[in-house]
């Protein structure tokens, strides 16, 4: 990949705390990680509608949807899922920037990814939500049929089956979905952002 030379930041006038000021609240990545089936996007969507109802500006960036368009051209090697959630990193680094919650849904299965994401990040603008689940549990789910797939061979790399998932050691936020209803997990995630300030 050939990198750009001639180029350079041009500030704007307008600045992250000015845009959080004109919306009333400050602004962060609620990044989702767990496995396929574990809840990541049924509670994301949850908790943006939740938060818009109480006049909170959000975006919401899902793994599928991404891939649809921005990172259409990566498939699931890791080199590939890196490069998928370095970018979806610097997406959301410019939504923060524009004073929006930005709540990603992806699996992002490497540590070390989701930590290069928090390092674009100025403390405390990375939320690291682990929506926890068995791998029984999501087998059961399987909302897109994906582990039927996966464990006849039809799917290789398939995170919990033949590529691993690391769980993070230190998120911000737990949500296990075999114990929590959907309703349960929004108010967990709801009352830490209260009781941190953010909202």
């Amino acid at each position: 990949m050939t990198k750009s030379t001639n180029i350079a930041w041009h500030e704007s006038e307008i600045t992250k705390v000015n845009r959080q000021e004109a919306k009333g609240h400050k602004s962060a990545i609620l990044w989702f990680t767990g496995l396929s089936g574990s809840g990541k996007s049924t509670v994301s969507v949850a908790l943006e509608t939740a938060l818009h109802t109480k006049g909170i500006h959000t975006y919401r960036l899902d793994g599928d949807n991404v891939r649809h368009g921005l990172n259409k051209n990566l498939g699931f090697s890791q080199e590939d899922r890196t490069e998928n959630i370095r970018r979806i990193g610097e997406v959301s680094k410019l939504m923060v920037d524009a004073g929006l919650f930005t709540l990603t849904a992806f699996i992002s299965p490497y540590r070390e990814d989701r930590e290069q994401v928090r390092n674009l990040m100025e403390a405390g603008e990375f939320i690291e939500i682990y929506v926890k689940a068995s791998l029984e549990t999501c087998e059961q789910r399987d909302p897109k049929g994906l582990y039927k797939k996966a464990r006849v061979g039809e799917i290789r790399d398939f995170t919990g089956i033949d590529a691993p998932y690391e769980e993070p050691n230190n998120p911000e936020i737990i949500i296990d979905t075999n114990q929590l209803s959907i309703e349960e997990s929004v108010k967990v995630i709801a009352s830490y952002l209260s009781e941190k300030d953010y909202i």
